[in-house]
């Protein structure tokens, strides 16, 4: 953002003022300077004028210098010995410096124009002081030297000067510099032909004259045409073209600058140059973000599409149905607050299964109250501490059944979710499935824009992944596993803080097929505050990390591994981890268009960035049969939820270039989440309340399948 405002303070497009002043009367101009010559001193309080002597031309070339014509204007006057004055602004200066050098080297003077070309009539003191040091810094860094001569921003005659402009001249005057106006105008900004300019370039009667021309500006081809006839035709009636000081028999103009100053202005020039290299660079990032959103947008419309065709389609199967018994495996810490409603809902299945709950070492007794339910089909095996690939490991171990489904202990699955999630494995290809996660607790703002963030960029991806068979992640919120998938696989890794990641990465290369099961839905909680939500994201890019880098070996290999690592992996690179460090430059173009212009353009390229993201949530919700309402976050949510997003990414990034180490955050859960339509929680209060206090007969241990949808 630095780079790009000091670029648009370089360009003019901040803190530049176009505004032009009016004439204004001139009885307060005294009469000598308005009958006088074109050089006004007015150092010291003086009030006194120049004119140039006969025979002597002082070509004098504004607003530059231009990168194509002012090398131009340059070879011509080398060409036939003339010397020149360039009055020079800071703005061109600073982004062209080598052409300023060459003005001096060559034995041209150099004069301030300002640095932003503004009217200085309209300009406060301290404004006008800002513009004359700019323009001075600027000079010094390219040139190493320092100019006492000025000419204001449209300017004319002596005579022209008013009682607005006048002022200004005196105070220029009292900063040290002499003002330079012209009394011969060539006016070729007018482009009226090289013979015309000519014309209006020379002086009557063999008298000297300052001449006004531009070296910038637009087109200036005419003037260099002009220039390369005017100046040997008037050198042939006896003319010199020299720069000002020559002219006058006066000193140079031009100073040596030395010390701290030099390096202050060759930093400033320097920074300039940086700033237009970078903000040249973040163009291009910009431009490539900008096609990888659309790119990645278009492919997720096209493959999704075709995904849920294919699996919609009458009578389409994966297979034989699945009916055999699965288990469930609930890896838990410390989830007193959701795991009977977890558990309740799984004993709710459609689908014959048995519960494994496997507590890692919690302190706050999920345990004791999995096994207080004493719900049939339901075991508790206890383990210390060890984190949730162990404990996913030992309920492994533990499981009766070849197809093994995990879940997490804030999750709750509705009575279809196990059976959709197996009927994949009807394909003795497939070796594992995704299922559809669902934020439970949306009412928030935070969770609404999760909500949409689950539909849109997880589950459309995982339908678009399917089709290219290079599913990146299993949640761990729900999914589905062949023991010797699993087997095969090594396990649930501890390497990775993403071991879903890891995993399926895992049975990528081992050649197994994962797929996405669309009607598989469970209802996770999300986090409800932006300290658990960047806790979450945190670890999970960071998990995603070194997931890729665990299997960067895949993009040699051959076979299905191979194509994984040759698709599945710089796809998952591009999108997860590079493209999205990328994407803030949206925002922070979007924020300097809109303060510093052009407001409308950049408005409306945003407006279209949002209306193709707009279509592709409203796309994905329709696929997953949500409520459209909740889009009417989707605004405020790439404003602000990215922004999180965006520094979660970039402490990731920093996390592992630095070689630092992250561990296992537990979120704070409330256990609100409930499958739509199923209050269990409530139910099990209701049991409990049914039974009075003191009576020793316990809670009715049967579940009400009615209670979960």
């Amino acid at each position: 953002m630095a780079m790009l405002m000091l670029r648009g303070y370089v360009h003019s497009e901040i803190l530049a003022d176009h505004r032009i002043r009016p004439e204004a009367t001139t009885d307060r101009v005294p009469q000598e300077i308005l009958d006088g010559g074109p050089v006004i001193d007015t150092r010291d309080g003086r009030e006194t004028s120049l004119r140039v002597p006969d025979h002597r031309l002082v070509l004098t070339f504004d607003d530059g210098p231009d990168p194509t014509w002012t090398p131009k204007v340059l070879d011509v006057l080398k060409e036939h010995h003339a010397h020149a004055v360039f009055f020079v602004t800071g703005t061109m200066t600073s982004r062209y410096p080598a052409l300023v050098r060459r003005m001096v080297a060559e034995g041209h003077e150099v004069g301030l124009h300002t640095f932003n070309h503004p009217d200085l009539s309209y300009q406060s003191k301290s404004r006008i002081d800002w513009e004359l040091s700019q323009n001075q810094l600027a000079i010094t860094g390219a040139a190493g030297v320092r100019t006492s001569l000025f000419r204001p921003p449209y300017s004319s005659f002596a005579d022209a000067m008013d009682n607005r402009s006048w002022p200004v001249t005196r105070y220029i005057g009292s900063r040290g510099y002499i003002t330079v106006v012209n009394d011969t105008d060539s006016e070729d900004w007018q482009k009226p032909g090289a013979g015309e300019i000519i014309r209006r370039a020379t002086p009557k009667g063999g008298k000297g004259a300052i001449v006004l021309m531009h070296d910038s500006g637009g087109d200036r081809h005419q003037t260099v045409e002009a220039l390369d006839r005017f100046i040997p035709r008037l050198q042939a009636r006896g003319y010199r073209f020299d720069n000002l000081t020559e002219a006058l028999g006066a000193p140079s103009a031009l100073t040596p600058v030395t010390g701290p100053d030099l390096w202050q202005g060759k930093a400033w020039i320097f920074l300039v140059q940086a700033s237009d290299d970078v903000t040249g660079t973040l163009a291009i990032c910009l431009a490539v973000v900008g096609g990888l959103v659309i790119a990645r947008f278009a492919l997720m419309l096209l493959l999704s599409g075709a995904h849920s065709r294919r699996v919609r389609r009458k009578g389409f199967r994966w297979g034989p149905p699945v009916t055999e018994p699965v288990s469930v495996l609930v890896p838990a810490y410390n989830e007193a607050k959701c795991i009977e409603n977890t558990v309740r809902s799984l004993t709710a299945s459609e689908h014959p299964v048995e519960v494994v709950v496997v507590d890692d070492g919690s302190a706050d007794g999920t345990a004791d109250i999995v096994e207080a339910m004493d719900l049939p089909g339901v075991r508790v095996v206890r383990q210390r501490n060890a984190g949730k690939p162990a404990a996913l490991n030992r309920g492994i171990a533990h499981a009766s059944h070849d197809l093994i489904v995990m879940m997490d202990g804030d999750t709750v699955f509705e009575p279809s979710t196990v059976r959709e999630l197996v009927q994949p494995f009807g394909d003795p290809e497939v070796g594992a499935v995704a299922g559809n996660a669902k934020v439970g607790n949306r009412d928030s703002l935070i969770g609404a824009w999760q909500h949409i963030e689950y539909v849109m960029g997880f589950n459309l991806d995982r339908r678009m992944y399917d089709v290219l068979r290079c599913m990146p992640t299993i949640p761990g919120a729900v999914g589905a596993f062949r023991r010797s998938a699993l087997q095969e696989a090594g396990g649930m890794s501890h390497d990775t803080l993403a071991e879903d990641t890891d995993i399926t990465m895992a049975l990528h290369r081992a050649g197994w097929r994962v797929v996405y099961a669309e009607n598989a839905r469970a209802w996770t909680e999300a986090p409800e505050s932006v300290q658990q939500l960047w806790s979450q994201r945190y670890r999970w890019s960071y998990g995603t990390m070194q997931a890729i880098w665990k299997h960067r070996g895949a993009l040699l290999d051959r076979g299905p591994s191979g194509r994984f690592g040759r698709v599945g992996l710089p796809l998952v690179s591009l999108f997860m981890v590079v493209a999205p460090l990328l994407a803030p430059l949206i925002d922070v173009f979007l924020l300097y268009g809109v303060v510093f212009g052009p407001t409308r353009k950049t408005v409306l390229a945003w407006l279209g960035v949002l209306a193709i993201q707009a279509t592709c949530a409203a796309y994905a919700f329709r696929l997953d049969k949500e409520r459209m309402t909740h889009l009417i976050s989707l605004p405020l949510q790439q404003i602000l939820y990215r922004q999180l997003m965006y520094v979660v990414l970039l402490q990731s990034w920093i996390t592992a270039l630095t070689g630092g180490r992250l561990r296992w955050q537990k979120l704070r859960r409330t256990g609100v989440v409930e499958a739509p339509g199923g209050p269990a929680q409530g139910q099990a209060r209701r049991e409990r309340a049914a039974v009075a206090p003191g009576d020793g007969g316990g809670t009715d241990r049967t579940p009400d399948r009615s209670a979960v949808r």
